[in-house]
């Protein structure tokens, strides 16, 4: 049967910067690959069990600062961020001007050789935008609103371009969450996060259709107030089993480990990573694909880190 879990396609096979990614739990099954062109084309993909792997990827004490970018000349009060899927794009709501401010970066996932491109105003919408996230190809987009306590969800006819961007539907979490920071999905957008301060908490919602925010329903959440009493930021890695999370109270980045990927019910404190160096309010973080990058969106200099 066809292996779906941890996979994600950009773009049509064939076509430039066309791409399958697929993200191996270490207990998947053995998997086999072939091509549906070329007979006698494939074989098997190996995976090894986790304990035999040592990389420095998704684990806050490796971390180290290197460069920041500001962002401060397009609003002074950034609040959420995102990159397109090969980190060549990048994103950030500010609560200044109502708005999305998209950047180019000559270099993925270098914020250093970042330069403003344009913005898309979501004013009508979202009085208080927060956080922010795109689906796989960047055809939707969506803003949490911390003043109208929801999810607002945008279809873009070119994939992370927001010029294209257009208003479809709004889902309200209001029933958990009153002021509501950041917004995250799991890789094929049937599980969504939102996390805020009034709860300081991480409630999960399941999407039968995926990314499809009509079709959301609340499912479980799990409690931060013991690292945390204002959560701001979420992320997690790429399976799900480690999730992150950012507050302006200890000015850090908590790193918890889950058992079940995508679960925080299954969810454990593991350790942390001061930020307060480089910003005493950091609002988001985000990772590049591999875990060997990790950004701070700061609102005391209004930087990207």
């Amino acid at each position: 049967s066809e292996y779906t879990t941890g996979v994600t396609t950009n773009g049509t096979p064939g076509s430039a910067n066309a791409y399958t990614r697929i993200a191996v739990a270490a207990s998947a099954p053995t998997l086999y690959y072939y091509c549906t062109n070329h007979s006698g084309m494939g074989g098997t993909a190996n995976t090894l069990a986790a304990s035999t792997l040592d990389f420095d990827t998704f684990d806050v004490s490796t971390a180290s600062f290197v460069d920041s970018f500001s962002i401060g000349g397009q609003d002074s009060n950034p609040n959420g961020l995102a990159f397109n899927d090969d980190g060549t794009k990048m994103y950030i709501t500010g609560r200044s001007n109502d708005a999305i401010f998209q950047y180019a970066l000559r270099t993925a996932f270098d914020v250093s050789t970042a330069s403003y491109t344009q913005n898309f105003s979501v004013s009508s919408q979202a009085g208080n935008p927060s956080g922010l996230a795109f689906n796989a190809n960047g055809t939707k987009m969506f803003i949490v609103d911390f003043d109208g306590d929801d999810v607002n969800e945008y279809a873009l006819s070119t994939g992370f371009d927001i010029s294209t961007a257009s208003y479809t539907q709004n889902f309200s979490v209001s029933s958990k969450e009153t002021s509501p920071q950041d917004v995250v999905f799991n890789s094929d957008g049937t599980k969504m996060f939102i996390t805020g301060n009034s709860s300081d908490m991480v409630h999960q919602y399941a999407l039968s259709t995926g990314f499809d925010i009509s079709t959301a329903s609340f499912t479980q959440s799990f409690d931060f107030s013991s690292q945390e009493s204002a959560p701001r930021g979420l992320a997690f890695n790429l399976d799900g089993t480690k999730m992150f999370m950012v507050g302006t109270t200890g000015k850090d980045v908590n790193e918890y480990a889950l058992t079940t990927g995508f679960d925080v019910s299954t969810a454990s404190y593991t350790q942390n990573f001061s930020v307060s160096a480089q910003d005493t309010a950091p609002k988001s973080v985000r990772f590049n694909n591999d875990g060997t990058k990790m950004f701070i969106l700061g609102d005391t200099d209004d930087d990207v880190y």
